[in-house]
């Protein structure tokens, strides 16, 4: 970094990944600090800036030295799993007297990083906060692929909360011979495929193959709209709101009927009498759907939502996209697997390849999809265009 860029960075003032520190703070604040861009997004720590007023006060050699090792060996021996830090000296004078230390700390893949006291830190805004919710130690867990949500089991459930014509399609469909010709029983089946574990059904198995998933998991449903206008604080529809349900083959299905019944047919050189083509490539929306029912976060209690405006349609899934993954490195076919269980259903059930090409494949067939990873409000939303519209 140089000091024109680091200059800029002090200017802009502490955000979630830019803390200041005039000196060395007690051990447990700088681990905690470490462990919260751990456990978020990563950042960097400037040593020798005042954290209130962002005044440069530039740190001795001595102190350079020091804080150097010393924060070395918190990042080894204080947060758990250890973490391995990058640190800079960058002067910020013409006589280059005045000198930063910039540590770096990179987002962890190992989550959830603690403190030697158990507690789990992360970012919020420029401050931090302890994690006390199950829902986001669990989703940390996750990021961390320590925990699978599809593969956990499901409380208050039983082999009688399955669709048992269901399952046996969806074998024979896969292995191309009944469960019987396979040698097995129906139980063991279940167990074989991650649908049954410990008695209860699996998340996976519930979605696939429950009797009425939403029964016991209603936030896993889909909220469908259509507004006149392009505002969703708008109150006119032209289709009323829907709560989608079903398995996730029948979520599937509901929700390319709702999308094509609120869009428009244009004529596009076919015969007069013909109905016309969608507006917006059938082919794109299909992967986008297919890939927000596949890869959402399921550790998140909220549902999809299609909204269809005048000018776009937005198809916006819980979670933001998983380990690190960039929206770059997702439209040019670099999958990072959430869900496996459900991948794997979906390979035999849905227009899914399961190679992780589904964005690609969406954008060849309409390129002006806009794709959004909202950290913050941890949603991937997919933003379609809809044309002889204005905004």
């Amino acid at each position: 970094m140089n000091p024109i860029e680091l200059l800029d960075i002090i200017n802009t003032g502490e955000t979630s990944k830019v803390q200041f520190k005039e000196k060395m703070p007690h051990p447990e604040s700088i681990v905690a600090e470490m462990v919260a861009f751990s456990n978020t997004m990563g950042g960097i720590i400037l040593f020798g800036v005042k954290d209130k007023t962002g005044e440069i006060v530039g740190l001795s050699y001595v102190e350079i030295q020091g804080y150097s090792q010393v924060i070395g060996n918190y990042a080894t021996g204080n947060v758990v799993p250890p973490i391995y830090i990058k640190t800079e000296v960058v002067p910020v004078d013409i006589n280059g007297e005045n000198k930063i230390l910039v540590v770096y700390v990179d987002e962890g893949i190992n989550k959830p990083y603690k403190d030697l006291g158990g507690s789990v830190w992360v970012k919020q805004g420029s401050d931090k906060r302890r994690v006390t919710d199950n829902a986001e130690l669990l989703r940390l867990f996750q990021q961390g692929s320590h925990l699978l949500a599809d593969e956990m089991e499901v409380y208050d459930t039983s082999i009688d909360d399955l669709n048992e014509e269901l399952f046996r399609e969806y074998f024979k469909k896969e292995f191309h011979s009944s469960i019987e010709e396979k040698g097995l029983t129906f139980e063991k089946a279940l167990k074989a495929k991650k649908v049954l574990r410990n008695g209860k059904l699996t998340l996976a198995g519930l979605l696939f193959f429950g009797n009425n998933p939403q029964n016991i998991k209603p936030a896993f449903c889909i909220k469908a709209v259509s507004f006149f206008g392009n505002s969703m604080s708008g109150k006119d529809y032209r289709d009323k709101p829907q709560d989608l349900q079903g398995t996730i083959p029948d979520l599937f299905d509901k929700g390319i009927k709702f999308i094509e019944s609120n869009l428009r047919h244009i004529q596009k050189k076919q015969d007069f009498n013909s109905i016309g083509i969608l507006e917006i490539s059938r082919d794109a929306f299909i992967e986008l759907f297919v890939n927000a029912l596949v890869h959402r976060d399921y550790f998140k209690n909220a549902p999809i939502r299609i909204l269809i405006f005048d000018n776009r349609v937005e198809i916006i899934s819980p979670g933001k996209l998983p380990n690190n993954l960039t929206v770059e490195e997702a439209i040019f076919g670099n999958p990072v697997i959430r869900n496996p269980q459900l991948v794997k259903f979906s390979f035999h059930t849905l227009p899914f390849s399961g190679i992780g090409t589904g964005l690609t494949r969406a954008l060849e067939s309409q390129p002006d999809i806009e794709f959004i990873n909202d950290i913050d409000g941890e949603q991937f939303i997919v933003r379609i265009p809809r044309p002889g519209t204005e905004d």
